[in-house]
């Protein structure tokens, strides 16, 4: 099932969710291989079943395996991390800041991808699950990359409408 499809199965008080995916898919500033990445990483990232099968349908064969490997990889190290430095950055002790995290990470030295790309993949899913200290590390990697804000806020863009197909969708 495409992604459109998956939208369409959406009752209509989520008509809002529907228009914006399909303006999401025909946005064409962030090319077709950054979106798709995004798509399939954010899709992952919701953690709901049917919205990642609905995604890994809709990227099939628009990414190299390398991409679509990252793109995964993203959302699971994020659904790691986001949990631990949302701790530290909420928890009022300053101690847990000067800690060594102790939490491996190598995917992020091996993803396979160019590094702005694996740094979106992983702001979009910060964003998501609403990691401050996360969105503000991966935002600041990308800046000096050069990466535009309007990249940047296509990103959140499609995150909040993935989380918003998978939310709704679960509860139906």
């Amino acid at each position: 099932m495409s992604l459109k499809a998956f939208a369409e199965s959406l009752p209509d008080y989520a008509k809002d969710i529907r228009l914006n995916l399909t303006s999401i898919l025909s946005d064409e500033l962030l090319g077709e291989e950054r979106k798709n990445g995004l798509l399939l990483s954010c899709a992952h990232g919701s953690g709901y079943k049917p919205l990642v099968e609905a995604a890994e349908a809709e990227v099939e064969g628009k990414l190299s395996e390398s991409q679509a490997n990252a793109a995964r990889g993203a959302a699971a190290l994020m659904a790691m991390n986001n949990v631990y430095y949302r701790f530290v950055h909420l928890v009022a002790n300053p101690e847990y800041g000067t800690m060594p995290a102790k939490l491996r990470m190598n995917f992020i030295a091996s993803h396979g991808i160019a590094k702005e790309e694996f740094e979106l993949f992983s702001l979009a899913i910060s964003a998501m699950n609403g990691c401050g200290m996360c969105i503000d590390s991966h935002e600041r990697v990308l800046l000096d990359h050069g990466v535009k804000s309007d990249v940047i806020q296509s990103a959140v863009r499609i995150a909040a409408v993935m989380k918003a197909l998978a939310t709704v969708h679960a509860t139906l």
